[in-house]
């Protein structure tokens, strides 16, 4: 007998086939051709079928925001993932970005079970149950929920409030063994990545504990391991354990297939399989579209407001060359953060390569496609040696190649995309020089026309997922907050555009890198 397991995840809301730069996108991704594929194998599985949602789902598309922030209304998100047939879904750690009270509000309204054993309340599994047995053709099937327990380092501490975020090892050391007796086979469902090269055991990244898929496959009695959260495209046998990882926004269906083996006591696994089946190519689901499109109109119609107009150039043309030399998207960006909490030092990020900035005319689309986290805004109290070691920290996104021209340093564009962990600042001028040894680079830096003092403190604005540390920044973290602005970014965004209906184009280029393009 065969058992197939499929999965997605990271789909962040974006349960059609677009990306809503504009109207009447077709775009390779999407919920509803996941589903198209999810159905698809189903119907040609030659024995019983599992289906996981493997997390990352309540936040990220603009549709997803516009039900949290606008109507305030989970039911509008959830009830099209209810329509696409899961058995199990899992937390992710974007799950929290609107706070725990909307998590619990819409996994109340789904139609399957969330499993999740190492995030605790109290004492107690937090959001469910930490595993669910299904029975499926007369096999026993255990699922086991795990997520990445680094969500402290990036979240808004109100929205964990009063939850533990338990070892990923620990747990499922706890669990699995159990499970085993109690199953035929045990299934773990993981909302996390890898930490080491699937071949080799070689570390890809720094051992933080944020991601330990490749230690999850060193666990005993694991039949399979589905993961998600760096948006990779993996299907794999890691040390003889059946691992998937399907990509990001619907553009891959993982898929785990299992030969079982009657025995005296059960079944057990005597071959193994792990593909992606790609969604791309092929038509949404209708039945998705059924569910989703009167929301999607009343969110396109939204994001088609008008909310102020632009004197000059606010495009970003090249993404890189932004990073190297300061646009006046990027100035626009930090003047809302510095008007916002009083700070005069600001750090932001071009989040990724995907944004265009503003046109002539700026609208609620413009500023969601660009703006694309629901960050809200921490001021930290910051010494000039700190300061100083987060620009050098920034400095390491830059390198040179051969030929010694300025190139983005590999590990931030592989396994996964991290151009939101390079930030450049306002309010101070400094100077990068990457022909420099690494934490030797800042070469310039200056306050109000004098050199920053190691000693001396500033105060310095930028988003809670950096201000908790994200992305490597130990500088930083919640003992350093002297003050916050609980409003989503993309608020502060939409009223500063209101208050301010004709921007000018401007940047001060206050920093530099060398060697220049």
């Amino acid at each position: 007998m065969k058992l197939t397991i499929l999965s997605t995840s990271d789909t962040h809301g974006f349960v059609l086939p677009t990306n809503y730069v504009k109207r009447d996108q077709n775009l390779p991704f999407s919920l509803a051709k996941a589903k198209t594929v999810l159905d698809a194998q189903k119907a040609m599985a030659e024995g019983p079928v599992l289906t996981i949602e493997n997390g990352d789902w309540l936040q990220g598309s603009p549709l997803a925001y516009y039900a949290a922030k606008m109507s305030r209304k989970p039911e509008q998100l959830t009830q099209i993932y209810n329509a696409v047939g899961y058995d199990a879904g899992i937390i992710g750690n974007h799950e929290f970005n609107y706070g725990s009270d909307y998590l619990r509000q819409a996994l109340a309204t789904l139609n399957y079970p969330t499993l999740n054993a190492n995030i605790t309340k109290a004492g107690q599994p937090a959001f469910g149950a930490p595993y669910k047995i299904f029975e499926r053709s007369g096999i026993k099937i255990a699922v086991l929920g795990l997520t990445t327990a680094y969500i402290p380092h990036w979240e808004a501490p109100k929205h964990i409030a009063d939850l533990q975020f338990e070892d990923v090892i620990a747990t499922a050391n706890d669990y699995v063994p159990r499970l085993r007796k109690e199953a035929d086979v045990v299934i773990v469902a993981y909302h996390g990545g890898f930490e080491r090269n699937l071949k080799t055991g070689e570390p890809t990244e720094r051992l933080t504990g944020e991601n330990v898929g490749y230690a999850l496959t060193q666990i005993p009695g694991i039949d399979a391991l589905i993961t998600g959260h760096q948006h990779r495209q993996l299907a794999a046998i890691v040390n003889g354990v059946p691992v998937t990882q399907p990509g990001y926004r619907g553009e891959a269906v993982g898929k785990i297939t299992l030969t079982l083996a009657q025995t005296t006591t059960g079944y057990q696994v005597t071959d193994q399989q792990a593909v992606l089946v790609k969604a791309g190519t092929v038509n949404p689901s209708a039945v998705i579209e059924q569910v989703a499109e009167p929301l999607n109109q009343v969110v396109e119609t939204w994001l088609d407001q008008p909310l102020a107009r632009v004197e000059g150039d606010m495009r970003i043309h090249d993404p890189f060359a932004a990073r190297v030399k300061e646009v006046p998207y990027i100035e626009f960006i930090q003047r809302v953060q510095m008007a916002s909490t009083g700070a005069d030092i600001s750090g932001t990020a071009l989040f990724n390569n995907e944004g265009r900035g503003f046109g002539s005319t700026i609208t609620m689309r413009d500023v969601v496609t660009n703006y694309i986290y629901p960050n809200t805004l921490a001021v930290l109290r910051l010494t000039g040696a700190e300061l100083k070691a987060a620009l050098e920290q920034c400095a390491t996104y830059f390198s040179l190649n051969a030929q010694g021209q300025l190139m983005v340093t590999p590990r931030f564009e592989r396994p996964k995309p991290q151009h939101y962990n390079y930030d450049m600042y306002q309010g101070i001028d400094y100077t990068l020089d990457i022909s420099k040894p690494v934490k030797q680079r800042v070469t310039k830096l200056t306050y109000h026309g004098k050199p920053v003092v190691s000693t001396q403190t500033y105060d310095v604005v930028m988003n809670q997922y950096r201000a908790a540390g994200g992305g490597n920044f130990a500088m930083f973290g919640p003992e350093k907050v002297i003050r916050e602005n609980q409003k989503d970014m993309t608020e502060l965004i939409a009223d500063y555009l209101k208050a301010h209906p004709v921007l000018k184009a401007e940047a001060d280029h206050n920093f530099t890198v060398i060697p220049s393009m």
